[in-house]
């Protein structure tokens, strides 16, 4: 197969039909862009045909002329993709791209400057839902607690609404921060979010919210790409915690992708099977496990090192950060 450029006038669903995640789909790459983050696109092409996608972004490195690139969520490289990252990474000043792939496995055993990355982007496990099943299916394998509490919902009064719109954005967004700041959770900032929704809301993104007599009590903002759905984000009220208004939020999301026609709900992230109780990903952990999910394992997160000595220094300068931030975490929990 011939590895390409991927033009910007080229065909968009085209493109996007081979794409295998949403972070790997033309609007994303779109939206990063508005954000000013460097993009690059090239495909594998088969006979003139695209059949693989790889788009990945590059990072600059402050008060140095480097660079970090990017990969996330596309198919595991070839040899031939890796040849081109590391040849585009020498031209241009790339220390190195981390790579993590939707996948899980990915052959390693080339001969590149690979490892396994201690600081990775995303979790390597994920809960999935198989939406093949009928809705009488998928209500029977959840757990009892989980079924339990979507009728206690609906018996309450709690309704969902699709709000796929900016007042929908809006009530998703002041949840979602308010969830932020009440977990201690830094992400991204409102306009990240913002330019995300602009950009994706017509074709990939969803919102859903649950109400009770009118209050916004919980909002999930939903992904949909080629037969399979995600649940990337989410935000919730302290009001009316008993009435379990994100179980059947999360119900009617289930049924949302079916609608759509997925045949896979990728929840995003999750701890691995036997869990700690004490871990801070336990409870939205346990709360996607309700549904009858699958615990997955991906290949996880790499570093393709192109400076290897830009590489050590990055690596100390990262860990000296690192240790800097939970020092101060710790000081600033301390004074509260």
């Amino acid at each position: 197969m011939a590895v390409r450029i991927i033009e910007n006038d080229f065909d968009i669903v085209s493109y996007n039909k081979v794409a295998p995640h949403p972070l790997q789909a033309w609007e994303w790459g779109q939206a990063r862009k508005k954000m000013g983050i460097e993009v690059h696109r090239i495909g594998e092409f088969e006979d003139g045909k695209l059949v693989d996608v790889f788009q990945f972004t590059l990072h600059p490195i402050p008060y140095t002329k480097n660079k970090i690139g990017y990969l996330p969520r596309s198919l595991a490289p070839s040899k031939e993709i890796l040849e081109y990252l590391y040849e585009f990474g020498a031209k241009n000043k790339i220390i190195f791209f981390k790579i993590e792939p939707y996948v899980e496995n990915f052959e390693t055993k080339f001969k590149f400057n690979i490892l396994k990355s201690k600081y990775p982007l995303f979790p390597t496990w994920t809960q999935v839902l198989d939406l093949t099943k009928s809705e009488e299916e998928l209500l029977k394998s959840m757990k009892p607690k989980t079924r339990y509490n979507i009728k206690l919902a609906q018996k309450k009064g709690v309704t969902v609404k699709e709000m796929s719109d900016d007042e929908g954005f809006n009530i998703f967004s002041h949840l979602y921060f308010e969830t932020c700041n009440r977990q201690q959770y830094f992400g991204h900032n409102l306009k990240y979010h913002k330019v995300v929704w602009e950009t994706l809301k017509n074709n990939i993104a969803h919102i859903l919210i649950a109400f009770y007599n009118g209050e916004p009590l919980a909002s999930f903002e939903f992904f949909y790409l080629n037969e399979q759905f995600y649940y990337p984000y989410g935000g919730t009220s302290l009001h009316h915690r008993n009435l379990m208004a994100s179980n059947l939020l999360m119900w009617e999301a289930i049924r949302l992708g079916h609608k759509l026609g997925a045949k896979k709900f990728d929840m995003w992230g999750s701890l691995p099977p036997n869990y700690e109780s004490t871990n801070d990903w336990a409870g939205f952990t346990r709360f996607k496990e309700g549904y009858g999910t699958k615990f997955v394992q991906l290949a996880g997160s790499y570093d393709l090192i192109i400076n290897q000595l830009g590489y050590s220094i990055y690596s100390f300068l990262y860990q000296l950060r690192n240790f800097y931030l939970r020092l101060k975490a710790k000081f600033s929990f301390r004074k509260s």
